[in-house]
């Protein structure tokens, strides 16, 4: 049982070291009835999630799904409070005889910055201190392997999301490597989404044929998306628009390989893009100070987007997500690096990552240097994005009088699109009075934009061949 170690840890350190032990995602909830102690965690990036319902009398209830808890009453007069538990915290409560909860401590064990404490167990040596840029390179490649072997521990079979971007690409491709290195019993399966004309799907297959993967392709028709729309905002909840966009291409693939496959374990390229400013829009940051900055605030809500999404969608078809691009080791080292390192260079995001896997042959030259492609437009052809064909359906759905009174009927996050109205209702219609799950839309900075699609930005560039 993988949780075991949690108690063993506790029992020898305490809850404090206990928690800023633990390498990987976990979401946990350990019971000291001997010291009448409630210990509650959860990951640095909140790729698991946990939800927590506290009442002012000390009512405690908590579930890896909000909707587990909306329909509580027990002593409730009015509806409760229903909040994410903070990633890389831990929370103690003191256990009353009658029960009922007080909370005693709130501590952040680990952040993104912090080279975390499981650093000197680990697996790779110390790293060599230097900015070098060969060197940094190195590093990285080293810390990304070791963030795909560690993860290879499964007892069931290992497949992989693959997009044909940058990020998936690595991912699948350093997989396979180790794979064969480990003596792995079966070949590595990827996926890839989209429609006929996806530019995802012809760079997704140049990827398999380059690695050698059993690759599995996935088409799906506009209308196939579009009747998915309500059942994923169901299992995200959420009403985020680029959430709910990029999480109707997971969702169909998720339930392509529980029904047709029996890979279980899924790894994907999730964090990479808030990690190494992949966004288009940091093309516009003003310096590399606000660009860095920038890039904090985006793997801190990690949770209510990203990985959001690439957690509830698998999950929703008993898949179990894995995202080396957030490994501990591998974010602190990659974050400690200069400012100016981490910058688009040359008109190129992402180019420290690119320049660290440059020459080996690992995945395709043309994919190393493919330029960003959201997951959702992606999907579908550049002549026409994903998006365009929800708003053009969901145009139909919501009227213009709608819009007028959007600011008075949803006063928290109004949505400013019909598209985003139509989210915003039907996430109502499941889940009323709760918008304060989302504490504000996914948008680009540094950009006047109502639309969160890199497509609608003046900087996007599409591949000539797509």
């Amino acid at each position: 049982m993988d949780g075991e170690i949690l108690l063993h840890l506790y029992d020898r350190f305490g809850i404090k070291k206990m928690a800023s032990l633990l390498d990987g995602v976990f979401a946990f909830i350990l019971l000291d009835t001997a010291n009448r102690k409630v210990h509650v965690g959860r990951d640095t990036y909140g790729v698991r999630p946990l939800f927590k319902l506290l009442t002012d009398d000390g009512f405690l209830a908590l579930c890896s799904e909000a909707k587990g808890l909306i329909d509580i009453t027990h002593g409730i007069g009015t509806p409760a409070s229903i909040v994410p538990f903070p990633p890389g915290h831990f929370e103690v409560f003191d256990l009353k005889p009658s029960g009922k909860v007080q909370s005693i401590q709130m501590e952040q064990f680990h952040c993104c910055r912090q080279q975390p404490s499981h650093a000197i167990y680990d697996t790779v040596e110390k790293l060599p201190i230097s900015l070098d840029e060969e060197l940094v390179k190195s590093n990285i490649r080293n810390l990304f392997e070791n963030a795909v072997r560690k993860r290879l521990m499964a007892h069931r079979r290992i497949g992989c999301l693959l997009s044909g971007g940058l990020d998936s690409s690595l991912v699948a491709a350093t997989l396979v490597k180790l794979a064969k290195e480990e003596k792995l019993p079966y070949p590595i399966q990827t996926f890839a989404i989209g429609s006929d004309d996806s530019p995802d799907i012809v760079a997704a297959r140049k990827v398999a044929t380059h690695i050698g993967s059993e690759h599995h392709e996935v088409t799906f028709t506009v209308e196939e998306g579009i009747e998915v729309v309500k059942d994923v905002i169901f299992h995200l909840e959420s009403y985020d628009i680029t959430t709910i966009r990029a999480s109707v291409g997971m969702y169909l693939i998720s339930k392509y390989i529980r029904q047709k496959t029996d890979s279980v374990v899924i790894f994907s390229g999730e964090g990479s893009d808030e990690l190494t400013q992949g966004y288009i829009y940091f093309h516009k940051a003003p310096t590399p100070k606000a660009a860095a900055e920038d890039s904090i605030r985006l793997m801190e809500e990690l949770y209510m987007f990203d990985v959001l999404r690439a957690d509830r969608t698998t999950a929703a078809h008993g898949l179990e997500l894995r995202v080396p691009f957030l490994d501990h080791r591998f974010t602190a080292y990659y974050l400690s690096l200069p400012e100016e390192m981490r910058v688009p260079r040359d008109g190129v995001e992402k180019h420290l990552l690119r320049e660290s896997f440059k020459g080996l042959d690992l995945i395709p030259d043309e994919i190393l240097w493919r330029r960003k492609e959201a997951f959702s437009d992606g999907l579908t052809s550049v002549k026409k994005s994903w998006y365009t064909y929800l708003q053009e359906h969901l145009e139909s759905m919501v009227n213009d009088d709608d819009m007028e009174e959007a600011y008075k009927r949803f006063p928290h996050n109004p949505p400013r699109t019909k598209e985003a109205y139509y989210y915003r209702q039907e996430f109502e219609k499941r889940y009323p009075d709760r918008a304060q799950w989302l504490s504000h839309y996914w948008m680009p900075r540094w950009i006047d934009a109502i639309d969160p699609s890199a497509r609608t930005l003046s900087i996007y560039k599409p591949e000539k061949d797509q």
